[in-house]
C-alpha cells in the first residue's frame, strides 16, 4: 500500500471478471486470494452485488471479512468508504465481479469504471479453442474506459489445449493462467449458490488446490502488472453517527440455518451504539438477555426438524414478541416465524407461530431481485432471493419496488413490534430507519 495527496490511498487492485455466470470466477477468486496470502501477501477480497455465499468462501480463502460492493444497494458513497479502509491494510485487493461483465444495472463494469479498476477476464475453455481470444478481446475492447491486463482460461483440459487457447489471444493480452479442471477443487453448490464453508468438511484441502502450483507464479505475474497503476481511492466524507441503539443489546440469531449477515450489517449496528449478542436457534433452549431480536435468513429448509424440535426456543420467540419487544426477521427468519413450513420433500413442521400463515419450498425461483422498500421509518434497500412462498392474511405495511423496473414486489408485513419480509435489507442504506425499527 502507498500513499499520494492526503486522505487518498492507493493499493494494487483487480476485478475479476467473466463473459457470464459459472465462469469460474469465485474459484479463481479464491485460489488466487489462497495463492497471495501463502505467499505473505495481505489480501482484501470484495464481493460485487449482493450476495452472501461467495463471500463466505472468500473469507475462508483470503482470512479476511468480505463486504460487499454494489453501487445501487450500498451506494458510490459506502463503496469508496470500504476500498478506502481495505487500501489502508491490504497488500492487493480482489474484487469478484457478478454475472457478466456488463450485466445488469449497475453492472461489474460500472464499478470497474467508477473506481479505475482494471479486469481480469476468466472464461471457461472447457468447450472452445482459438473462440477464447475472441471472447477476451470483446469484453477488453467493447468500452474503451476499461483497462483489461489479461485473463484466465478455466477447466482446460491439458497442455495442448493451453497452447492453443495461449495462441488465441489479442496482441498485448496474456494469458495469465491455465487452470486445468481439478475435481478435488470444485466448490458444491445447491439451489442459491454455493454450499456453506461449514458444510464442506475438506474445504481447507480444496482451497490449498485451487491455490497450488498453478497460481504460484501467476500470482506474482499479476502484482508485477498491478504494482506500477494501483488503483487509487479518495478518502470519503465523513459519515454522520448517531448512537441511536446506546445501550441496546440486539440478539442476532447466527449458526447453520441462520447464516446470511452482511458484515457491513453488523457494523452498522455497532457503529450505532449496540451491543450484538449472537445465539443459535438450532442449539439454544435460550434466548440471550435483549431489547431487539434479528433472524437473518439462511437454510432453514434444511433444518426444519431441529427447528421444530427446540420447543424451548420456539417458546422463547412467541413470550419475546408477546411483551412487545420489535424483531426484525428477513426471508429464512420469515419462514420459521410462521405457524408451518412444508420442506422440498412435502414434508410439514410446526415453527414458531407468531406470524399466522404458512410457508412452503418450491423447485423454482419464487423471486430474485433488488428491492427498494419505503417504510415507515425511512427507506431501505436490499434485495430478495428465494426459493419458498408464503400465505399469511397479515397485510403487508409496504412493498418493495424494483429499480431495473422488474415486477417484484416483496411485502414487509408489521405484527405488533415484528416487522418481517422476504427482502434482507442491507443496514447502511439507512442506519437510522434500522436504529427506529430495533430500537422501538
Amino acid at each position: 500500500m502507498t500513499r499520494r495527496a492526503a486522505g487518498q490511498r492507493t493499493c494494487p487492485a483487480v476485478l475479476i471478471a467473466a463473459p457470464a455466470s459459472g465462469q469460474g470466477k469465485t474459484t479463481v477468486t479464491a485460489g488466487l486470494a489462497r495463492a497471495l496470502r501463502d505467499a505473505g501477501h495481505r489480501v482484501r477480497v470484495f464481493k460485487v452485488g449482493p450476495d452472501f455465499l461467495d463471500p463466505m468462501i472468500l473469507e475462508r480463502a483470503s482470512g479476511a471479512p468480505v463486504h460487499q460492493l454494489d453501487l445501487w444497494m450500498c451506494g458510490e458513497a459506502q463503496c469508496r468508504a470500504l476500498l478506502h479502509d481495505a487500501a489502508a491494510q491490504a497488500d492487493v485487493i480482489l474484487v469478484e465481479g457478478v454475472m457478466g461483465l456488463f450485466d445488469g444495472k449497475p453492472s461489474s463494469a460500472d464499478l470497474a469504471r467508477r473506481f479505475g479498476l482494471p479486469l481480469l477476464v476468466v472464461v471457461d475453455a472447457s468447450a472452445m479453442a482459438q473462440t477464447f481470444g475472441a471472447i477476451v478481446y470483446g469484453l477488453a475492447t467493447l468500452d474503451p474506459s476499461l483497462r483489461c491486463i489479461g485473463a484466465v482460461a478455466n477447466r482446460v483440459a491439458g497442455d495442448g489445449h493451453a497452447a492453443m487457447l495461449r495462441e488465441s489471444m489479442p496482441a498485448g493480452l496474456p494469458l495469465l493462467a491455465a487452470l486445468p479442471l481439478r475435481a478435488q477443487a470444485a466448490l458444491p453448490d445447491r439451489y442459491l449458490g454455493l454450499h456453506q464453508p461449514h458444510e464442506i468438511a475438506d474445504l481447507e484441502s480444496r482451497l490449498q488446490a485451487l491455490a497450488g502450483d498453478d497460481w504460484r507464479a501467476p500470482a506474482d505475474d499479476l502484482l508485477a502488472v498491478l504494482r506500477p497503476s494501483a488503483a487509487s481511492f479518495e478518502a470519503p466524507q465523513p459519515a454522520a453517527s448517531a448512537a441511536l441503539l446506546h445501550r441496546r443489546r440486539i440478539a442476532v440469531a447466527r449458526d447453520a440455518a441462520f447464516s446470511f449477515i452482511y458484515p457491513a450489517n453488523l457494523d452498522a449496528l455497532r457503529a450505532l451504539g449496540a451491543t450484538i449478542e449472537f445465539f443459535s436457534p438450532l442449539d439454544d433452549d435460550a434466548l440471550p438477555p435483549a431489547d431487539a431480536v434479528w433472524l437473518p435468513g439462511g437454510y432453514p429448509e434444511l433444518h426444519a426438524r431441529r427447528l421444530e424440535d427446540n420447543l424451548r426456543m420456539r417458546e422463547q420467540l412467541r413470550a419475546f414478541c408477546a411483551a412487545g419487544r420489535p424483531l426484525l426477521a428477513e426471508c429464512g427468519g420469515l419462514m420459521v416465524l410462521l405457524e408451518r413450513m412444508t420442506d422440498a420433500s412435502g414434508q410439514q413442521f410446526a415453527m414458531a407461530g407468531v406470524l399466522p400463515g404458512a410457508v412452503w419450498m418450491q423447485d423454482t425461483v419464487a423471486a430474485i431481485a433488488s428491492q427498494q422498500v419505503e417504510l415507515p421509518e425511512g427507506t431501505l434497500r436490499g434485495h430478495t432471493f428465494h426459493h419458498s412462498r408464503m400465505s399469511t392474511p397479515v397485510q403487508p405495511i409496504a412493498r418493495g419496488r424494483c429499480p431495473a423496473g422488474g415486477r417484484t414486489a416483496e411485502p414487509v408485513y408489521r405484527h405488533g413490534a415484528i416487522t418481517a419480509s422476504y427482502v434482507h435489507f442491507y443496514f447502511p442504506s439507512n442506519p437510522a430507519a434500522v436504529a427506529a425499527i430495533l430500537g422501538s
